[in-house]
């Protein structure tokens, strides 16, 4: 008789994931409407989002806008949409956000980043 291990946790990712420590700046608006943005790095990049900490005060679902910028300094801005909150240190949030608009500019951020730390490493010809 053949049986089948079921997996203790379905993975929803579905892309390319990598820690990087890479410079953002992250902006968006509070329930009056006041425009606000935060300096913070990210914690790991997919070719499909991010995970940063934050300490505005947001909630699942919102808005927010990414600024960072490629190895060559080429800016980059996206919109993205808040898909994860946990609490982090120091009363931060993690926040988990999926790219929604200008996805091929985060693609092309996300292979830069790749391609720049495999030359650091030694390992691109």
């Amino acid at each position: 008789m053949l049986t089948s291990m079921q997996p203790q946790f379905e993975e929803k990712r579905f892309a390319l994931r990598m820690a990087l420590r890479l410079p953002i700046v992250v902006s968006g608006r509070t329930d009056d409407g006041a425009a606000w943005s935060e300096p913070t790095e990210t914690d790991d990049i997919s070719t499909l989002g991010a995970l940063f900490q934050l300490n505005q005060d947001i909630e699942f679902g919102d808005t927010l806008y990414i600024r960072s910028h490629r190895p060559d300094g080429v800016p980059v801005e996206v919109k993205a949409k808040v898909v994860r909150l946990t609490a982090a240190n120091y009363g931060s949030m993690r926040v988990g956000v999926t790219i929604i608009e200008a996805q091929e500019n985060w693609i092309r951020l996300f292979v830069a980043w790749i391609a720049d730390d495999n030359i650091a490493e030694g390992l691109a010809e």
